[in-house]
Order: structure tokens, then sequence, then C-alpha cells
């Protein structure tokens, strides 16, 4: 069964929702710093049990395959016709589109996999030597960016999709214009109608 351009959507959608709302759920379940245990010379950080980082490794993985499926949803060939990217490129408006699509996608990315790298490494690092540390975790808000610029990512690689739609259709309008078959009618037309029979003669 042939993929249709609703489909694809969907699943551009789909992972770009769950992306925004493990990014969203993490941020809220972060704790805001750790609680610092006294030992022989060092402090011991100890973090309640909660799912922010394993949330935010979901949240990667979802943007990802948002990503994936809105590239995949540009090129395409919808209904087994394959249109060269020169052609789809043309369109001034799909060319911004997309660089910002991927712009926004991988900043997205870098800043959901910083702060759950951090997070994780607060938490596996937990034994400090500076006695004054405050156990702190990742930076408050860095979760939340990400899911909302995951949205963003989401929505303009759908944005990217509809434009292609109409590059498509743009490019195989011109593909299939009949202009060379109906000149070559009126020009069989005009001279079988008096252009090559002589004039009659007085």
């Amino acid at each position: 069964m042939a993929l249709t351009s609703s489909q694809i959507a969907l699943t551009v959608a789909f992972f770009g929702s769950f992306a925004f709302i493990f990014g969203v759920i993490a941020e809220n379940k972060k704790p805001p710093f750790g609680t610092p245990i006294q030992g022989k010379g060092v402090v011991i950080c100890k973090f309640p049990s909660d799912p922010t980082v394993a949330l935010g490794a979901l949240s990667v993985v979802a943007l990802l395959l948002s990503a994936i499926s809105g590239w995949f949803a540009v090129f395409f060939p919808y209904q087994g016709k394959s249109v060269p990217k020169e052609a789809l490129f043309r369109s001034t408006a799909l060319t911004v589109f997309f660089i910002i699509a991927v712009s926004v996608t991988v900043l997205a990315e870098g800043m959901m996999m910083w702060a759950t790298i951090t997070e994780g490494l607060h938490r596996s690092r937990n034994v400090h030597q500076d006695l004054t540390t405050q156990c702190p975790t990742a930076k408050t808000g860095l979760f939340g960016g990400a899911a909302f610029l995951a949205l963003d990512a989401s929505l303009f690689w759908l944005v990217c999709q509809m434009l292609t739609l109409n590059a498509r259709a743009d490019y195989l309008e011109e593909d299939d214009d009949p202009k060379g078959a109906y000149g070559q009618v009126l020009s069989t037309d005009f001279d079988a109608n008096g252009a090559g029979n002589p004039a009659p003669k007085a």
C-alpha cells in the first residue's frame, strides 16, 4: 500500500508531539537540586528517583523520527511520480522553510541532548570533593525550551510538505503541458487549409 501525504503528515506530527510532551514532562519532573550528604572529605549528592533522563532520551529519539519523516515528506515520490530536487527548490518559499526546519531541528536536538546528558552526568558523578557543592541538576528551562523548539520543528516540516506538494503540482503541470501537441495540430490544419495549396489561377 502506497503512503499518502496525509499519512506522512500524521507521522511527522505524531513524533513531533511526543518529542514536545516528553520534553515538557522531563522539565516538570526534574528536581531543582539534589540532597548533599556529607562524607569523609567528600559530598555525596542524592537525587530523587525520577524519569527525567529517560524522558529526555525519548524526546531526542521522537524528534529525530519526526525530522526523518519531514525530510522524507519533501523528497517522497507521491503517487509514484518523482520530481527533481532542482524543480522542487525553484520555490523560494520551500527553500526558506526547508532551511528553517533543518536549523530548528538541529537546535532542538542539540539542546535536548545537552540537557539530557548534563542531567545524566550530574546523577552518575555524584561524589564531589568540593564540600560546598549544592548538588545542581541540569539548568532549569533547557528541557522545556528544547520541547517547544521540537514542536516548532515538526510544524516547519509540515509547512515544507505543503509547499512541496505545491511545487510538485506546478512541475507536473509544466511537464504535462500539451502546447506542443496543440501547436502541431494547428500547424497541420493551417497547411491543409491553404498554406500548402497554391491559389487558383485567374
